[in-house]
């Protein structure tokens, strides 16, 4: 992942905690609506990738103990992992592309609803992802992926050579020669792998996006509805296709590219098929980005236009992260997919402990009260999402009271200790697991593999009944917290 230049190290600062009374009366921990549905505390564990799925996206006993662990530690909601709504082979993540991905999903909400005692509230995270190719190695590249043109030819001043001729003749071309040879798209699929975007009309299944999208999103919500959860959390973030579509770098020129109002068009457009499938009566959020992060991208101004436009076209909740973005991800290793969280935007999206002068907490806080403020000025309650760096009491009550946000998100914090929520509710936070943000956490999603927290995964692992990595090596769930026992 990348790293800033100042290489301050910063050590998580919760802050006192509060004894029971005190949380008891605080904002933190006060009802508050969505839409149709109310969650019992301003509470809120977003989506983060487990991938403890099947190869074909089916839930597992591990993804069940997952969830139920968060469940236990009792947050207002809890939004499962980002869940594929095609029916495509995409790897351990969860689908939900097909009806018969019904049945596991609702395990899972009931697992949840009784590990929680129905204090809970449970939502999925639906997401839409374009081609991602691995990086090739070079001289496959050169001998079978790329197409020749005559802009090679030019280039080479190779009009008379036969293609193998010149295909040999750039593998063996430096680095720095091949950018005059190569265009830019066939020197990221080069250096990074091939991938598509919503810009690449030209392509039949990308042209088509805008006709497909709303009734693949639409039919995934009335699965979710019917799988049992409370609600849906529609993709609008990161490095996938919705939140392509919202970029600055949009530039399509079919009516769902270019000014904000038509990138702002066909998520619209998924949200309306979304509500005409699942009815009024159904909770419909999205997940978008405060901040693109990257030269050209959105910025704090775009995304106050699309909260507010989010939230008059009824939307009951907006969740807001940042960055995390292909545009500046990391050159990834021969054989390997680049990650989008590897670059300047992805540690926008999860910034570390050694950090600018910034500081790796809060880094979200003003960008979210901007569009929350855009989204009051524009006539609507939409309750708001914060998430980024909150691991304290102080740190999220504050917030709250100042009205910069209405629902505080705890990520990486709740994954180092999912019963943060009960401890600090009933006056036990100073027997809380504090995060260290070293993202240790993410370097294992990167991987594809079990994610974990090194604050707890080695601790017991001679626990009878534990459910184990592969290895044996780590523990899949934090151990279990009895208030008696801190």
């Amino acid at each position: 992942m990348w790293r800033p230049r100042e290489r301050i190290r910063w050590q998580p600062d919760p802050g006192i905690w509060p004894g029971a009374d005190e949380a008891a009366g605080a904002k933190l921990f006060q009802p508050i609506d969505i839409g149709p549905t109310q969650l019992e505390a301003c509470t809120w564990v977003p989506a983060m990738v487990p991938w403890r799925a099947t190869g074909d996206g089916e839930v597992t006993d591990n993804v069940l103990d997952w969830y139920g662990r968060f469940a236990r530690g009792r947050p207002g909601a809890i939004v499962v992992e980002a869940t594929g709504i095609r029916d495509v082979p995409s790897g351990p993540l969860l689908r939900i592309g097909d009806d018969r991905f019904i049945p596991g999903l609702k395990k899972l909400t009931e697992t949840v609803r009784r590990e929680s005692d129905g204090h809970t509230k449970l939502f999925i995270q639906l997401i839409d992802f374009l081609a991602v190719r691995r990086r090739p190695d070079p001289a496959k590249y050169f001998e079978r992926f790329l197409k020749i043109t005559e802009r090679h030819r030019d280039a080479l001043d190779a009009q008379e050579w036969t293609e193998d001729k010149v295909r040999s003749q750039m593998a063996g071309l430096p680095e720095d020669e091949l950018a005059d040879v190569l265009t830019p798209r066939e020197l990221e699929s080069l250096h990074q792998g091939y991938r598509e975007r919503v810009t690449d009309t030209d392509l039949p299944q990308i042209a088509e996006l805008p006709a497909a999208l709303p009734g693949l999103f639409a039919d995934a919500a009335r699965r979710a509805r019917d799988a049992g959860f409370d609600g849906v959390e529609l993709h609008y973030a990161h490095a996938y296709t919705m939140a392509s579509f919202l970029s600055a770098l949009n530039t399509r020129g079919d009516g769902y590219g270019g000014s904000r109002e038509n990138r702002a068009r066909l998520p619209l457009e998924v949200y309306d098929a979304v509500r005409a499938a699942v009815g009024d009566d159904y909770v419909v959020g999205t997940r978008f980005l405060s901040e693109d992060c990257i030269d050209g991208g959105n910025t704090v101004e775009d995304a106050a236009y699309f909260g507010a436009a989010f939230a008059k076209a009824g939307f009951d909740v907006l969740s807001l992260s940042r960055g995390g973005k292909f545009e500046d991800a990391k050159r990834p290793a021969v054989g390997q997919a680049a990650y989008p969280y590897t670059g300047p935007s992805g540690y926008e999206c999860m910034p570390q402990f050694i950090s600018d002068a910034r500081g790796p907490f809060g880094r979200n806080v003003e960008p979210v009260a901007a569009i929350r403020d855009a989204v009051r000025k524009a006539g609507c309650e939409t309750p708001v999402v914060l998430t980024g760096g909150i691991h304290g009491f102080r740190q999220a009550e504050d917030i709250l009271q100042a009205d910069q946000a209405d629902i505080i998100g705890f990520a990486r914090q709740s994954l180092a200790d999912p019963d943060w929520f009960r401890k600090v509710r009933g006056g036990h936070g100073d027997a809380v697991r504090v995060c260290e943000y070293t993202n240790y956490c993410e370097a294992l999603d990167q991987k594809h593999v079990p994610v974990t927290c090194q604050l707890w995964d080695r601790k017991g692992l001679d626990e009878p009944g534990i459910a184990k990595t592969q290895d044996g090596k780590r523990r899949l769930t934090a151990p279990e917290w009895e208030p008696d026992k801190s």
